[in-house]
């Protein structure tokens, strides 16, 4: 487990998950060598897919241990991982919207 989020505030989660889609498409269209998130997009497919799994895991051990703080941290995590593999895939957040909207009816 990294270190928790200080000073957590509470956000748009459409603006937020829409601005981190872009910055994770940026990644890819112009790679930073430093960037972590390039790397993921470019590297090893199985090192992503781990990453995904992991971080699916470390929820589920957080909500077993029933810390709030720790689930929205892992949470965090797995969003973030959860749209590198879709940029990766080519599945756009338009398209997840759409996938969950005609769930929702």
């Amino acid at each position: 487990m990294g270190e928790r989020t200080a000073d957590v505030k509470d956000a748009r989660i459409g603006e937020t998950l829409e601005g981190l889609a872009a910055t994770i498409h940026d990644r890819r269209t112009a790679p930073v060598d430093a960037s972590y998130t390039a790397r993921l997009l470019a590297g090893n497919e199985d090192e992503l897919l781990k990453k995904l799994a992991e971080e699916a895991s470390e929820v589920i051990m957080a909500c077993k241990d029933d810390d709030h703080d720790h689930i929205r941290y892992e949470a965090g995590d797995l969003a973030y991982h959860l749209l590198v593999t879709l940029e990766r895939y080519g599945v756009t957040l338009a398209e997840l919207a759409g996938e969950l909207e005609a769930r929702r009816r």
